[in-house]
């Protein structure tokens, strides 16, 4: 659809394509009253202004159709100088013009085909036109050096246009890809809080509901046990509300004043108040380290914390064992960590959920790998190895 931006362009340039031919006919008649002293030229001018005219309305659509144009202006130069005229630059401006939106709108070899093929045809009808050597070099240098002019101005307004259209092409590429990056980046941070949101919710959720059915089981025969129960409930529910206030916090904006109050990511400091929780569910869970403890990067503290908390949610969820071993090894550049409970020798229902792939895409963010499945000797066990460094940028392994 032509936009009025568009129309009025239009308008414009052929208004100035008009007065550029009224122009060119204008010199051309000049041209045509002008005497050379001891040179014989026509005495008729409307021979030569009536084919410039012929040529001047080709011009008109020179932008759309160049090479139609330019066959033109040459065939009517062609028959202006065979009739005795001197082919000075005022009778060869309309041939000039034809030859520059060749050169601005066509190839360079195109440009340069139709720049012989003027020279020559201009050069040979004045030489055949008068074979003497009177002026010769108006006749001959004069006509190719003219003619050389809108050649080298029409090539240079086309590389000029290929440039900017070069450049407004990468514009056009870079903005689609900023805006694609941008979608990506947004899609990849919904996934990072929905998983951390997973893992909040689903372990504490769980663990809250082992303390519930637990404390209602032995609320009748053992009221002091369940009451213990209850205000392990309390503590478990305010955990899980502090840490969901942690992980919605990275959505506010860097001037939110309580943005400053927000806890630190959780890292495998906390796998002891991780293990009371469990306790409380009823899951006995076993912590052994083998190896030189060794400093953690953020991103792999809290995914190696992330990951032995979701297994522990998915055993007490859905494991049939009441025991599970988390066994942490620290190598030299990695760190191996499985988690393995006494249940069936089935996978546990979670195991095609999205705790599991939560788990696996935490172990390959940070440069890590995941595994998990079920023990031939009973039970279910999942094992990741991280490294010790993490491979991502410092600002995003310290993201919540």
């Amino acid at each position: 659809m032509t936009t009025s931006f568009e129309r009025r362009t239009g308008r414009f340039r052929r208004v100035m394509d008009a007065a550029t031919v009224l122009a060119l006919l204008g010199c051309v008649t000049l041209g045509a009253l002008l005497r050379f002293p001891g040179i014989s030229q026509p005495r008729e001018q409307w021979p030569a202004i009536a084919l410039a005219a012929v040529t001047c309305l080709a011009l008109l659509r020179a932008r759309e159709h160049p090479r139609t144009a330019a066959a033109v202006a040459m065939a009517c130069a062609v028959a202006t100088f065979a009739q005795g005229y001197l082919p000075t630059p005022l009778m060869l401006a309309p041939l000039m013009l034809a030859l520059y939106w060749v050169s601005a709108r066509t190839d360079r070899r195109t440009a340069r085909v139709f720049g012989l093929a003027a020279m020559a045809v201009v050069v040979i009808t004045a030489i055949l036109d008068n074979p003497t050597t009177d002026i010769l070099l108006l006749r001959t240098v004069g006509p190719v050096l003219w003619l050389l002019l809108p050649i080298v101005g029409g090539s240079s307004a086309r590389l000029r246009a290929a440039y900017l259209e070069s450049v407004q092409a990468r514009a056009a590429y870079a903005e689609r890809t900023r805006e694609e990056e941008a979608r990506l980046r947004v899609a990849e941070e919904r996934m990072r809080i929905a998983r951390e949101l997973h893992d909040v919710v689903a372990h504490h959720m769980a663990v809250a509901n082992a303390q519930a059915g637990t404390a209602r089981h032995l609320a009748p025969t053992q009221p002091e046990q369940a009451l213990r129960l209850l205000d392990e409930l309390t503590v478990t529910t305010s955990s899980a509300l502090i840490e969901l206030r942690a992980t919605v916090g990275v959505l506010r904006q860097s001037g939110d004043a309580d943005g400053e109050s927000l806890e630190p990511a959780p890292g495998l400091d906390r796998l002891p108040a991780l293990v009371s929780a469990c306790a409380s569910a009823g899951l006995d869970v076993t912590v052994t380290t083998e190896g030189d403890v060794r400093p953690l990067s953020p991103g792999v503290d809290l995914t190696a914390y992330r990951i032995i908390q979701e297994a522990l949610t998915n055993v007490t969820k859905h494991g049939s064992g009441r025991s599970a071993d988390v066994r942490l090894t620290y190598g030299r550049s990695r760190l191996l960590v499985s988690v393995t409970d006494d249940g069936a020798p089935t996978a546990p229902a979670a195991a095609a959920g999205y705790g599991l792939m939560g788990m696996r895409e935490r172990a390959h963010s940070v440069g890590g790998d995941l595994r998990a499945g079920p023990r031939p000797e009973g039970g279910f066990e999942v094992s990741t190895a991280l490294p010790l460094l993490s491979l991502v940028p410092e600002e995003l392994e310290a993201a919540p």
